[in-house]
C-alpha cells in the first residue's frame, strides 16, 4: 500500500536555554533523542527549526532601557522626537518606548488608525464610518479622538493602548503629545526629528519623510545597530524583532545565525548520515480572521536558513488536474495519471494554470509559519521543531 502519511510537524522539547549555551549541540542532541524516544528516524530533507528566541538567548543578545535611551540621545540631540507608526504591543514595543522616552524631553507619538501595521486595532472600521472619518486623509489630535471614540480597549488584551503609551512616556519624565494619522508627513507639523517604528513599510516611510523636509529620520531598525556600553545589538534590524525580557531589559533579534544553522546541519549529518535543512524562525506570517492580527511583528520570518530552503514551492494543484485534465478518469487510472503529471512537471511552473491556487510564498515563510504554530508562544516548552515530509508529493512512497 502507498504511504498514507504526508507532512508531520513535531514540537521537540529542550532544556531552558541560557546565555553562553552551546545551542548547536543542544539542538542536535534534542532532535536525535526525540527520534530515539518516539521511535522514528531522521530522514533526508527533514527540516530542523528553532525559535529566534533561543538563538538570541544563547548569544546573550540583550540590551537595557538605558542602552536604548543612550542611543536615542546620541541620534536625537535636540531632545525632541516624533515617534510614528509603532505597533501596539506590551511585549514588543512598550519597553522600547520606555527607552525612547527616557532619552528625550518631548515625544510626539503618532499612531496609525484604525489599526497598527500588524493588525492590532485602536478602533473598528465601522466606528470610523459612523464618525465620518477618512483615515487616509484625516489627522486627529487626542481630544478629537476621545470625543469620537472614547476609551476603546483592545479586545484580547483589555488595554487602551493610547492611554498606556502616554503613561509610559510621562513616567519617563518626557512631555507627550499624541496624534492619529496615516500619512507620515503629518508628523512634520509637530517636529522635524522623527523615529519611524513601522516594520515592513519602513524604507518607504523614511524616503517620504526625507523628501518632505525632515531634519533627522531614523528607523527602529537603526537603533542599537552596534553595542552601546557593552549591550547586545543587531546590525541589520536594530530594535526590530526585539521582545521584553524584564521590566528594564530587551532581548534583541538574533544576529550571525547563519553559521549556527550550517553547523547544526553538519552535526546532524555526522550523527545520522542524513542531509537535513535547518532554519531559525520568528513570527509566522498569517492573519487571525477574528482579531485581525497579521502576526508578523518580526522583520523577517527567518533570519537564517540553509541553502536548500531558498525559493518557493513548485507544485501542481491536484484538484485542478482532477477536475480539468483528467476529468474523465477515476480510481487507479486517475491516480496514475496525476502521478505521471507530477513526475514530468517543469522545474518552474510560473504561469502554468495547473499550479493555480498553490501558495506563491517563500519556503522559509511557509515553513516558519508552520513552526510558529507548532511551537506556540506560551508554555509548551518546544522551541525546536522537526518537520518531515514537507518536500514529499503524491508520488513519494
Amino acid at each position: 500500500m502507498s504511504r498514507m502519511v504526508g507532512t508531520i510537524s513535531r514540537g521537540v522539547r529542550a532544556p531552558i536555554i541560557r546565555s553562553g549555551d552551546d545551542l548547536s549541540l543542544i539542538v542536535t542532541d534534542s532532535i536525535i533523542e526525540a527520534a530515539k524516544e518516539e521511535g522514528y528516524e531522521v530522514r533526508d530533507r527533514d527540516v530542523i527549526a528553532m525559535t529566534e528566541a533561543i538563538v538570541a538567548r544563547a548569544q546573550g543578545n540583550y540590551a537595557s532601557v538605558d542602552d536604548i535611551a543612550a542611543d536615542i540621545r546620541a541620534k536625537f540631540p535636540a531632545g525632541e522626537i516624533g515617534v510614528i507608526f509603532p505597533i501596539l504591543s506590551r511585549n514588543r514595543f512598550a519597553i522600547c518606548l520606555k527607552g525612547i522616552a527616557r532619552g528625550v524631553k518631548k515625544v510626539v507619538l503618532m499612531l496609525s488608525y484604525p489599526s497598527d501595521e500588524v493588525g492590532n486595532h485602536l478602533v473598528s472600521l465601522d466606528m470610523l464610518d459612523e464618525a465620518g472619518i477618512n483615515p487616509y486623509s484625516d489627522v486627529l489630535d487626542l481630544k478629537k479622538y476621545r470625543e469620537l471614540f472614547g476609551y476603546e480597549k483592545h479586545r484580547f488584551t483589555g488595554i487602551d493602548y493610547v492611554e498606556y503609551y502616554e503613561s509610559i512616556i510621562r513616567q519617563e519624565g518626557a512631555e507627550c503629545e499624541i496624534v492619529f494619522a496615516n500619512d507620515a508627513r503629518a508628523v512634520l507639523d509637530y517636529t522635524k526629528y522623527v523615529l519611524n517604528c513601522d516594520i515592513h513599510t519602513r524604507a518607504r516611510t523614511k524616503r517620504i519623510l526625507k523628501a518632505a523636509g525632515a531634519i533627522a529620520v531614523y528607523g527602529l531598525d537603526e537603533i542599537l545597530t552596534e553595542s552601546v556600553n557593552g549591550s547586545g545589538y543587531n546590525e541589520n534590524y536594530g530594535l526590530l524583532g526585539s521582545n521584553k525580557a524584564t521590566e528594564d531589559k530587551i532581548k534583541l533579534f538574533p544576529r550571525d545565525a547563519q553559521a549556527l544553522v550550517e553547523d547544526i546541519q553538519k552535526k546532524i549529518f555526522d550523527a545520522t548520515g542524513k542531509h537535513v535543512e535547518v532554519m531559525v524562525y520568528g513570527d509566522g506570517a498569517f492573519k487571525d480572521p477574528i482579531g485581525k492580527i497579521w502576526e508578523l511583528a518580526d522583520p523577517v520570518v527567518s533570519p537564517a536558513y540553509t541553502a536548500g530552503l531558498e525559493g518557493t514551492p513548485n507544485e501542481l494543484k491536484l484538484k485542478y488536474l482532477a477536475d480539468n485534465d483528467f476529468a474523465s478518469l477515476s480510481g487507479d487510472a486517475l491516480k496514475e495519471a496525476i502521478k505521471g503529471e507530477i513526475e514530468k512537471k517543469d522545474s518552474d511552473l510560473v504561469g502554468n494554470m495547473a499550479s493555480e491556487g498553490t501558495t506563491p510564498r517563500r519556503l522559509t515563510d511557509l515553513i516558519g509559519s508552520l513552526c510558529d504554530l507548532t511551537s506556540g508562544s506560551g508554555d509548551k516548552g518546544t522551541p525546536i521543531v522537526h518537520i518531515q515530509g514537507y518536500f514529499d508529493n503524491y508520488t513519494t512512497e
